[in-house]
């Protein structure tokens, strides 16, 4: 199958990443390299493009994609988790932009076998790096109701978590769950059926939910955007798209964070904590689809990009 992925928010992204033709850029989240290409069409002499994925098919069909460019592609495959410390071992220490295009790409969930839709019946998997142990089915069969409960309701932002949490439990009293269609079916009967006709398929914010438990991509981004701000050279830009109100709230909340680190009591009359600001915040609000890209291209209905600009 191919790697086919719509790049969100392309333009908007390039032209906020400021690009500098000799520089060095970071895309830590490659997919199938879309972004990358148009980044890496911009650079001359010495630039360089850096990709990071930890899912095997985005590394091949990125490096298929980057081919024209030659020897001014790296591509490595891990987690952007791991960006210092993997640009650190091909001695690279500061970079002029980086992106991160988070999220679940279009090739993931509309490759069947790898389980990520609830469209497709096929074995509970959902992980981006198929080395890593934890699948959907573990955190299905495993994870106590309690557990299933809360990541329901945080990650998948779902009203019917403590029900379906529940429904999960005792399915899987007689055998355990093996499938995406076995999961929809429980989800199913464990929301009424007239909410059911509304808001979308009623398995999505479940399999959203158990996805980002899967891949721990909360943890992964809070744990990341501090260290990955560290690494950009003065002037240089973080660029960030997420999909969902959880990741774009991490994202705003650490680039303030990192524009104002202060924390002094708001009543003392000069700063005394010592913390200084790492740069600005470019996107007081986050950059939105226009309603051209949204008709033509439905998973961008929910991205917003932010970026941040270090000092």
């Amino acid at each position: 199958m191919e790697f086919k992925h719509t790049s969100v928010l392309l333009e908007e992204t390039i032209e906020n990443l400021n690009i500098k033709p000799e520089g060095i850029y970071l895309d830590g989240t490659l997919g199938g390299g879309g972004h990358a290409f148009h980044v890496a069409g911009r650079l001359t002499g010495k630039g360089r493009l850096i990709g990071i994925d930890q899912d095997e098919e985005a590394i091949a069909a990125a490096g298929e994609r980057l081919q024209p460019f030659g020897e001014r592609i790296t591509l490595i495959r891990d987690n952007y988790a791991n960006a210092v410390e993997d640009l650190a071992g091909i001695g690279v220490y500061r970079v002029d932009g980086i992106l991160l295009d988070l999220g679940v790409s279009s090739y993931q969930l509309d490759n069947a076998e790898r389980g990520f839709s609830y469209k497709y019946d096929t074995a509970l998997d959902m992980r981006m790096d198929r080395r890593q142990i934890l699948s959907a089915k573990e955190i299905v069969n495993q994870y106590s109701e309690m557990d299933l409960y809360r990541i329901l309701r945080d990650y998948g932002e779902e009203k019917f978590a403590k029900n379906i949490a529940k429904h999960i439990a005792a399915a899987r009293q007689d055998k355990p769950l093996e499938t995406t269609g076995e999961l929809n079916e429980i989800i199913k009967a464990a929301i009424p059926a007239k909410m059911r006709a509304v808001g979308g398929h009623p398995s999505k914010r479940t399999f959203q939910a158990i996805r980002i438990e899967c891949n721990k991509e909360l943890e992964v981004l809070e744990d990341s955007l501090d260290k990955l701000i560290e690494l950009l050279n003065p002037g240089g830009r973080l660029c960030v798209i997420t999909f969902h109100s959880l990741e774009d709230r991490i994202v705003k909340a650490a680039f303030r964070k990192n524009e104002n680190p202060c924390i002094c009591p708001p009543d003392f009359p000069v700063c005394v904590c010592g913390q200084v600001s790492k740069g600005k915040v470019i996107t007081k609000k986050p950059i939105l689809p226009d309603r051209q890209e949204m008709e033509n291209n439905s998973r961008a209905k929910s991205a917003k990009l932010r970026v941040f600009e270090k000092k």
